[in-house]
């Protein structure tokens, strides 16, 4: 009796990378122009640069495959490739992640309540979050619409210290809402 292996569902066979530049003999243009610090730049045959890399014990790496002739580098290709993928991360760490919080209202919301709300997305702003408040119409609540815009322009009335609003109250189903941005740091 003969066991068969056959792969569950989460099995997923490893497919090869291709690799994201070409190195050494898979560049096949016949010339291609050498850039870098420890070479002569310039328009060169593509077998002279390998023998260039050679002796030096590094790679010939495709750089800009659409230029013509292709833009190649003599380098240590997996530095290459760790200098960029640290670079990379070091950009995404730079970059600031938008937070958007939501502030919820009825057309009869409190003022007690509204002051307690208020004070939050103060909060919220001072910390560089994004507030999106909006009014929410339930049933046939949808009729008092002027008391849920007025709430909303009170709202960034109250907030206008801490953050300036990108429009004005909209209404689209059966929300009103507005979008209040925080005002930048100097």
């Amino acid at each position: 009796m003969a066991l068969h292996f056959r792969p569950g569902p989460r099995f997923v066979p490893r497919t090869k990378k291709e690799a994201e530049h070409r190195i050494n003999h898979r560049i096949t243009a016949p010339q291609v122009r050498l850039v870098g610090d420890n070479v002569p730049n310039g328009v060169f045959e593509t077998r002279e640069a390998q023998r260039m890399a050679e002796e030096q014990g590094v790679d010939l790496v495709e750089i800009a495959s659409a230029a013509v002739p292709p833009v190649c580098r003599i380098i240590d290709y997996n530095k290459f490739l760790y200098d960029k993928k640290k670079k990379e991360k070091e950009i995404k760490s730079k970059q600031v992640k938008q937070v958007t919080k939501e502030i919820r209202f009825t057309p009869n919301t409190d003022d007690h309540d509204f002051d307690f709300k208020s004070r939050h997305a103060e909060k919220f702003l001072h910390e560089g979050a994004k507030v999106k408040a909006y009014v929410q119409f339930r049933g046939r609540m949808i009729v008092f619409k002027d008391r849920g815009e007025l709430l909303l322009l009170k709202f960034i009335e109250r907030l206008k210290e801490q953050g300036t609003a990108e429009n004005l109250p909209k209404l689209e189903g059966n929300r009103m809402w507005v979008i209040l941005n925080p005002k930048s740091k100097k």
